[in-house]
């Protein structure tokens, strides 16, 4: 039997890594670089987990050959994939066993607990899924050229597109259309050469504080956007409800900030996380070192 607990949060910028024991205690705890499964062939996910893995062991005091002794799971950005899932797993690991899983995963488990329920991610990605009667449904999460519909950057270049075609005259301009083009070098010549410059999600989901503080401030454009917005969570929702899933949690930074708007919108069925996505992984590894 493993003495020991491993979780992993890994995302595109940041890892944290824990270390705990059977009963959840948290041990030692430490945070490492970017560790998105899609970014060169994972070797810095691989690097960054096991420096802090180390540094977890260290932390709380322990040798890390125990790390013979440890169950570990990972939750990992760019984990939507099988195959890069997979090939990640494969790897020399000192652990006694591991399970590799997409991000959502230990989100979910955290957000309810272990326990059945759906989650949706809304923050710079977006993704769903959801565990009921031990069946698995997983929607979204298919990246920001071919989905992320409900995230920030998907709505934060919507907004661009909008501002850019409020200042040629096309459609109506809005307090929040001019603080876009502002934020963006001030005219249209210098918003174009912004958007070539090699723009990544999060530069489109930084501007989503501007238009949460427009939004408040009845912004008609906001409006119209926020209504194309929740029209995606809507399929999200609905989608959940066919399944059988009792309950939503809603995880990631833009997500909980609307959560006033789905709250008056589907009343009691959205809720906030239990417990976060790092702790998930722990109640997943728990679950999986029961099983061996």
């Amino acid at each position: 039997m493993t003495k020991y607990l491993l979780g992993v949060d890994g995302g595109g910028t940041n890892c944290r890594v824990r270390l705990a024991d059977r009963d959840l205690r948290s041990l030692g705890e430490a945070r490492g670089g970017r560790s998105n499964l899609q970014l060169d062939g994972g070797e810095p996910a691989y690097r960054s987990i096991m420096d802090g893995a180390r540094d977890a062991f260290a932390q709380a005091g322990i040798d890390f050959s125990h790390a013979s002794q440890t169950t570990a799971c990972f939750g990992m950005a760019g984990a939507r994939l099988p195959s890069a899932r997979e090939a990640f797993a494969a790897r020399q690991w000192p652990f006694a066993s591991l399970a590799v899983h997409d991000d959502i995963d230990i989100a979910r488990a955290g957000a309810h607990e272990g326990e059945d329920g759906a989650v949706i991610i809304v923050g710079t990605g977006s993704a769903g899924m959801a565990l009921v009667e031990g069946r698995r449904y997983q929607v979204g999460g298919w990246g920001f050229h071919a989905g992320d519909q409900m995230s920030g950057a998907i709505l934060g270049r919507e907004l661009v597109r909008h501002a850019v075609e409020a200042e040629d005259g096309l459609v109506p301009a809005s307090p929040l259309t001019r603080a876009v083009i502002e934020r963006l070098g001030g005219d249209l010549n210098a918003v174009m050469a912004w958007s070539f410059d090699n723009r990544q999600p999060a530069d489109y989901g930084a501007l989503m504080p501007m238009f949460i503080e427009h939004f408040e401030n009845a912004d008609p454009v906001a409006a119209q956007l926020m209504e194309i917005e929740l029209g995606y969570i809507d399929r999200y929702v609905d989608y959940f409800k066919r399944c059988g899933a009792e309950k939503l949690a809603v995880v990631g930074g833009f997500g909980q900030r609307l959560m006033g708007l789905l709250e008056i919108r589907y009343g009691a069925y959205v809720c906030l996380p239990r417990s976060e996505p790092l702790h998930g992984a722990l109640i997943l590894a728990r679950h999986n070192a029961s099983a061996a």
